[in-house]
This record gives C-alpha cells, structure tokens and sequence, in this order.
C-alpha cells in the first residue's frame, strides 16, 4: 500500500486516481501510524511553499516525513512535495524546509526571456545512467512551476531546459523527487508511477 500525504496540497486526487489506474493500492491520510505502516509514500504539492510546511508541522507531519526516511521507506515528493523535501525555499523569503536532501528553491529568473511560470511539455535530459528512472531520457514530462531545486548534480538524475537546467527528476537514496507532474504526463508519467511501485516490491 502506498501512502498519499494528506496536507490540502491540491493534486492529491489524480496522484492517487493515477496509482489506482495502474493498480497500485493507495490511501490518501494524514495518520502518521498509516504513512508508517505504508510500504512506499508519496508527498505530492501544489501551492505555496511556506503555507505548505505549516500544514504539515500542524498535522504532526514532518517527524512522520523525517521517520519514513529513516525507516528507509520508499518516498516520492511531486512538484512541490520535491521541493520540500530540500533544506529551504527563497519564496516570499526564506523559508525552512524538510532537510533530507541539501539544497535551495530558486526562483526561476525573470529575465530568460521564458514565460513564469514554466509550463507544458519538456524533455527530460538524462544525467544518472544507472538511475532506476532511465527510461524518461529524452521524453517529455508536464511542468507547472515558477521556482527549481539548486542542488549538487550527485542528486540529479535528470534536467529540463528551460533557459537554466532544471532539476526534473532527483534521488538520494530511498528518497526520490520529480519536479514535474507524472500524474499529467500521459504514459510516460504512469511508466515513472509504475517504477516507483517496482522500487516498493523490491525493498
């Protein structure tokens, strides 16, 4: 069973109607005894950063996020659920994230020449051969975001051009992210949601 966290973060629905299609039993809850009992978890996002990170210190959520790691529990985090799963995030100031992988969320610069908020189709630039998610190289994936990961390229499986490479895909050990949303990315999405069920059978 696969855990969705619950913190009123906006895609949780099609995250788990995604699961189910593909037939990997998934619960959408907020109990830390459930995420923990989970054989995989995923924090998924939309939204804000810093109202993020307050609901879930005021779900008792981040001790249960910080204890899955620990457990060595497969995590997936999804656009912003990535995100938070990074040391801090510069929007609307400084803010304080999760901490599991080192790193900092960036604005995306506004002067690119790009439309901010990066959004649509972008291919996937493979830089980790030996990652688990190597089929996406050079597919494309549906990005809705205004702010990236600035993070050591040892974290970095892959990146999307978008007039600075951003992350689109990272790992650190049990813990995996995807900035874009592989519950929007057609069959190549539901292929990555299928990859991360092998890393649970696997465990």
């Amino acid at each position: 069973m696969i855990a969705i966290i619950d913190y009123d973060a906006g895609n949780t629905f099609n995250v788990q109607k995604a699961l189910q299609h593909i037939g990997l039993d998934a619960v959408l809850t907020a109990d830390r005894d459930t995420i923990l009992a989970a054989d995989g978890v995923i924090l998924p996002g939309v939204g804000a950063y810093a109202s993020a990170v307050s609901v879930l210190r005021e779900r008792g959520l981040i001790e249960a996020i910080h204890e899955v790691v620990d457990r060595n529990i497969p995590l997936l985090g999804i656009c912003l659920g990535m995100q938070l799963l990074f040391d801090e995030s510069e929007e609307y100031g400084p803010t304080p994230g999760l901490g599991i992988i080192p790193g900092t969320v960036k604005a995306i610069p506004s002067n690119l020449g790009l439309r901010v908020p990066h959004m649509g189709w972008n291919q996937n630039t493979l830089c980790r051969k030996d990652s688990v998610f190597s089929d996406v190289a050079d597919k494309y994936t549906y990005f809705v975001h205004s702010y990236y990961v600035d993070t050591d390229s040892q974290y970095i499986t892959t990146t999307a051009d978008y007039g600075i490479q951003v992350p689109g895909i990272v790992e650190k050990g049990n813990v995996y992210g995807m900035q874009f949303h592989p519950e929007k990315s057609g069959n190549v999405g539901l292929d990555l949601l299928r990859t991360f069920g092998n890393i649970i059978l696997k465990k």
